[in-house]
């Protein structure tokens, strides 16, 4: 039988590889990316963290299983602690203070991403939380992979950190966990709450694609 992992893969994959085609993460992986386009994405991905980490608290609101909720607890924990303390070194090597980090200007693709999470996530079930926030954590591995197979990307003085990071073997174990908790939430569940997820899990992947698309543009308001 199909695993719905299975199915949101399925029907993800050609957004993923559009994304893992897109410019931003084409010349990440060769070495050729113009810092300044990698600051912005560093910068505005400190601000999404801020939000997606809230997703993994209405987690563990939501659960009803003392192991789901200290799991979800991990993966905040990892968030604000690991992932984000990334961020915070590769500021501080571009002489970037904490105060303008955390005061970084959210952009319009970066806000409609959140709110789309955030709203799935508070108007749904724990499986919604769970739909919505797992394309970002999957991709990121599946890039961060990917880009460790390609030794001049690993030997690159700025960007090696964030392939190794998402590559990392602790990332990959935190991104398994919520693939198989996607899967035991949606068993027994009728097509149509499946379609939703479904929904929320493919809109996710779409925003995925914006948001490397929107730092490659460096993308601002209008007015």
């Amino acid at each position: 039988m199909t695993k719905f992992s299975e199915r949101l893969y399925g029907a993800s994959k050609e957004i993923w590889e559009q994304s893992h085609r897109h410019p931003f993460l084409a010349e990440l992986s060769n070495g050729t990316l113009d810092p300044q386009r990698f600051i912005y994405y560093m910068k505005q991905d400190y601000v999404y963290l801020i939000e997606y980490s809230k997703m993994f608290a209405l987690g563990s609101i939501k659960a009803q299983d003392l192991a789901i909720i200290c799991k979800m607890s991990e993966l905040l924990h990892s968030t604000l602690h690991v992932e984000m303390e990334l961020h915070r070194q590769y500021a501080d090597r571009f002489g970037i203070s904490r105060a303008e980090l955390e005061s970084t200007s959210p952009s319009p693709t970066l806000i409609a991403y959140t709110k789309y999470m955030l709203e799935a996530a508070t108007q749904g079930t724990l499986a919604d939380v769970v739909a919505a926030l797992l394309p970002c954590m999957w991709s990121y591995r599946e890039a961060g992979c990917r880009f460790a197979q390609i030794p001049e990307a690993l030997e690159h003085p700025l960007y090696r950190e964030w392939i190794l990071m998402y590559s990392s073997e602790e990332f990959g174990e935190l991104t398994d966990w919520t693939i198989s908790q996607m899967d035991e939430l949606a068993e027994g569940l009728p097509e149509r709450e499946l379609a939703r997820l479904e929904r929320h899990f493919v809109t996710a992947s779409k925003f995925e694609y914006l948001f490397w698309d929107m730092a490659y543009r460096q993308e601002e308001w209008p007015v």
